[in-house]
């Protein structure tokens, strides 16, 4: 594995069917999809008190799941 000066997480990409991704994303709850889209999008504006500052409302659970299949879809990757 290579070195570098980043922190050191350990990721593994995933690459699903797309149906089988959305089913899969469908299961998590709320919670888990802002931490994950929080974690894989750093400088996104995803909790709830970020995004009433930002754009005055909240991102709902379908909004999460769109945004999530639509990141892994363009690229950004599944890692775990």
């Amino acid at each position: 594995m290579e070195q570098t000066s980043q922190p050191k997480h350990y990721r593994f990409y995933i690459d699903l069917p797309k149906d089988i991704l959305v089913d899969e994303v469908n299961k998590l709850s709320r919670e888990e999809l802002i931490d994950w889209l929080s974690w894989n999008d750093p400088n996104g504006v995803y909790n709830d008190e970020d995004s009433m500052d930002e754009f005055g409302n909240v991102m709902s659970l379908e909004e999460g799941r769109e945004i999530m299949v639509r990141q892994i879809s363009e690229g950004q990757g599944f890692y775990l």
